[in-house]
């Protein structure tokens, strides 16, 4: 059974679309995007987009699904229920579960249990070494062989330079990508927060830009040096911005980076008291490194939107932040924030943002969605941007209810999501 979306405001940053039109999908992939379509079967499903925005569906380079080990906080199958109603259709989830996905059997629990599952696209990757404890490499070519598309540390960092440079020799053998979480523990120590005056006037420990700094410019050098491909995750600081910018004023071309919309909205100023919903790695930061993260955006040397999300049990989450877990949920409402903040403030068009969100990251996996032209992969979106709605946690499908942004409001709701042809989610208030 085909679908055939009609009259919607088709945006798509890779054929530099952005126009009324009708798309329309069958057998998996994008058959035609053009004017008066019409269903080629009688039993083919019609959608009414007038109004509406039509988009490739969102690509999340960073994810916890926190399966296996740690299910209570999420697993693969309401992961992917929680993407879907985000509409993201392709994910990287991070290896930093318990066990650590250090292997190919490890690698393959998660592919196989993602296609029995999972509603979108769940791509697994690699932990840089065994048990992500620093001393010895992973079988890096044993899971690139297993279909895992990418390396990460990403909890920590790999703190040996050498054996840093070591995987990165390895990644380029195996062609793989190494996804960056960029902290000095030496210099974070015990903090929570971002080191500033919110944190004394807290009286909370800090956590200063160098501690991100430091590994960001270190792991940019190496990979400059080994021809690795690196992308630096959820940056946070106006000195990774600033790094950014002076590599691709030197046409290095083999370092990306991204940033969570958190990271771009709030600031250390929006912590109020001691409130775990506001703890995250790497912190939030000041107003000035916020608008250089902005700036990175606007200006294409920060090149990806991602959510990093990372859900936890009430638990984990209630107390003081000295004592709870890093990290908030976001692949529910990474388009709305970013939307509402970037394109509606008109400090990025709507296909500048489709590029951050679907086109460039597809780029960096080399994986040919993120556009919705002719012969390609038919995950696509349908969201509503002319009315807002109000962001709360109990509607979220995620186990993980820790956000900072409840009661806020946002344009931007999906309405639906299809993934390889097929609608996985529907919104009650789609037509």
């Amino acid at each position: 059974m085909g679908i055939l979306i009609r009259g919607g405001r088709v945006v798509d940053a890779a054929a530099q679309i952005d126009k009324i039109a009708d798309v329309y999908l069958d057998d998996g992939v994008i058959q035609k995007v053009g004017e008066k379509l019409e269903a080629k079967d009688k039993d083919d499903k019609i959608i009414d987009a007038k109004g509406l925005v039509v988009m490739p569906g969102l690509v999340d380079l960073h994810v916890h699904f926190r399966d296996p080990g740690q299910t209570e906080k999420e697993d693969i199958e309401t992961g992917s229920h929680a993407a879907a109603r985000g509409g993201v259709t392709t994910v990287v989830a991070m290896p930093n579960t318990t066990p650590v996905i250090d292997s190919p059997d490890r690698a393959n629990y998660v592919k196989n249990k993602a296609a029995q599952v999972s509603a979108i696209h769940v791509l697994q990757a690699g932990a840089m070494t065994k048990g992500e404890l620093g001393e010895e490499l992973s079988d890096i070519a044993g899971m690139a062989a297993a279909g895992v598309p990418v390396l990460s540390e990403d909890g920590k960092s790999v703190m040996k330079a050498s054996l840093c440079k070591q995987a990165m020799e390895e990644a380029v053998k195996a062609g793989l990508p190494i996804f960056d979480h960029c902290e000095d523990m030496s210099l974070r120590g015990n903090g929570c927060m971002n080191e500033d005056e919110n944190a004394k006037r807290l009286g909370l420990p800090g956590i200063c830009n160098s501690t991100e700094d430091t590994i960001a410019a270190r792991d940019s050098l190496l990979a400059i040096e080994t021809g690795a491909k690196l992308h630096l995750c959820h940056c946070s600081t106006k000195g990774v911005a600033i790094m950014m910018k002076m590599l691709k004023a030197e046409g290095i071309e083999n370092v990306t980076a991204e940033v969570c919309p958190h990271h771009f909205i709030l600031t250390s100023d929006d912590i109020e008291r001691d409130d775990p919903n506001y703890k995250m790695n790497p912190p939030l930061r000041t107003r000035k490194d916020v608008e250089a993260l902005i700036e990175g955006l606007k200006e294409g040397y920060i090149q990806v939107i991602s959510t990093d999300h990372a859900p936890h049990t009430q638990k984990d989450k209630t107390g003081s932040m000295r004592t709870a877990a890093f990290g908030i949920v976001g692949i529910e409402t990474s388009f709305a924030l970013s939307y509402t903040a970037l394109v509606e403030t008109g400090i990025l068009t709507l296909s500048q943002l489709v590029e951050k969100m679907s086109y460039n990251p597809a780029q960096i996996l080399n994986l040919p969605c993120g556009t919705l032209q002719k012969g390609h992969p038919a995950d696509v979106i349908i969201a509503g941007i002319k009315n807002p709605y109000t962001i709360h946690k109990a509607d979220f499908v995620s186990k993980g209810k820790n956000t900072p942004f409840e009661g806020k409001e946002v344009k931007g709701k999906i309405l639906y999501t299809i993934c390889d042809g097929k609608i996985v989610y529907k919104d009650s208030a789609a037509k």
